[in-house]
């Protein structure tokens, strides 16, 4: 989701008529799936005082903070039996959600394909006589999943019981979402059990512990109006033989925002009987109202387009509270074109408004005074 601005910053190299001062642009790696290029930035790298950074998905907002996080990956050990004779095995899947980014869209209230699966099992397990097989949902820890499904046997004279309730909890979902997610599907087709069933016991705690914890919004800023403050995105269940493990992505605007979802998390766990890791976690960039390169991008956007710009704070990991660790000085904004539907199969880059980015960017670039 910013490729644009890696283009952007290579253009700026390429292109002998972009005024500027002395430069440096920095490449990171595995941004999307742990910061691991930010993370090995070190002291004495760069010379730069200041940081543009390329990486917002709004054209007319320039960020100034971001959110932190850290992952939590919760690991129950599995123990399986024989499916029972006469039982029946299908697959239920759950698809055509919008999906989207964990942090810039975890606000809208768009359906979480591993919530609505656990809840759907906790609902009606028991009264079927479900025998769990199989659980998979998700693909990213920093992305709402769009679809998963289920593999589950249940007696031969409750099938046409599931096919109902199946049919049910589809119907009852575009209801519920019917403003946000309006292609939604379940499905219900015969399967075969690869593996044994999960044992009562382990089913249990599985599904309980995985239909009670949280997701979503956890709190708003009372600093910034209008911004999350603390989130968690249940992100990817993943299901083996012997294990599932759960991986969130928890994101706040301040320290103990993440430190109060882990410690939740860890309660959850412990009583699930399960094992949790925590780890992987990055800085939020703290916002600076006096920033004079925030200022200039502010003046010089509204000099451009003759409006004036939102100065935000995003719910989202940007780089900069990382890149601060080294440089602590360092004066940052980030700006960027629009972007919609980061982290999903329809995202998308606004094509006018990657023209507008390269206006700012280059003009930015020549208003940046020299220095004294």
């Amino acid at each position: 989701d910013n490729g644009i601005g890696m283009a952007s910053a290579l253009a700026v190299l390429a292109d002998d008529s972009v005024k500027h001062g002395p430069l440096e642009v920095l490449l990171t790696m595995t941004e999307e799936a742990g910061m691991d290029g930010a993370f090995g930035l070190q002291p004495g790298w760069l010379q730069a005082d200041i940081l543009i950074n390329t990486d917002s998905e709004e054209e007319g907002e320039i960020y100034m903070g971001c959110a932190g996080g850290i992952d939590v990956t919760t690991t129950l050990a599995l123990s399986r039996e024989a499916v029972p004779a006469g039982y029946s095995t299908f697959t239920l899947t759950l698809k055509g959600l919008k999906g989207g980014h964990s942090g810039g869209d975890v606000h809208l209230g768009l359906g979480n394909a591993n919530k609505l699966l656990a809840r759907f099992l906790a609902g009606h397990a028991a009264e079927l006589g479900a025998r769990l097989v199989d659980f998979q949902g998700g693909t990213l820890r920093n992305a709402i999943p769009r679809e998963g499904h289920i593999t589950l046997a249940v007696p031969a004279d409750k099938a046409a019981q599931l096919k109902s309730l199946a049919q049910t909890f589809e119907a009852l979902l575009r209801e519920e979402l019917a403003q946000k997610e309006k292609n939604l599907v379940v499905t219900l087709e015969a399967a075969t059990a690869a593996q044994g069933a999960l044992t009562a016991d382990v089913q249990s705690r599985f599904i309980n512990m995985l239909n009670v914890m949280p997701n979503g919004v956890i709190r708003m800023s009372d600093v910034v109006p209008g911004v999350v403050e603390t989130s968690l995105n249940v992100g990817v269940v993943k299901m083996s033989d012997d294990r599932v493990q759960i991986i969130c992505l928890v994101r706040s605007l301040i320290e103990s925002g993440k430190s109060s979802v882990v410690s939740m998390l860890t309660s959850l766990a412990a009583l699930s009987g399960a094992d949790i890791v925590a780890e992987g976690g990055y800085p939020g960039w703290q916002p600076d109202a006096d920033s004079p390169v925030m200022h200039l991008v502010s003046e010089t956007y509204q000099q451009l387009f003759d409006k004036t710009p939102n100065i935000m704070v995003i719910h989202a990991g940007l780089e900069c509270g990382l890149f601060k660790k080294p440089y602590p000085d360092m004066d940052m904004v980030s700006i960027g074109p629009t972007i919609t539907g980061a982290h999903s199969p329809d995202e998308q880059v606004h094509i006018k408004s990657v023209g507008q980015y390269w206006q700012l960017l280059t003009a930015i670039l020549k208003a940046i005074p020299e220095k004294a």
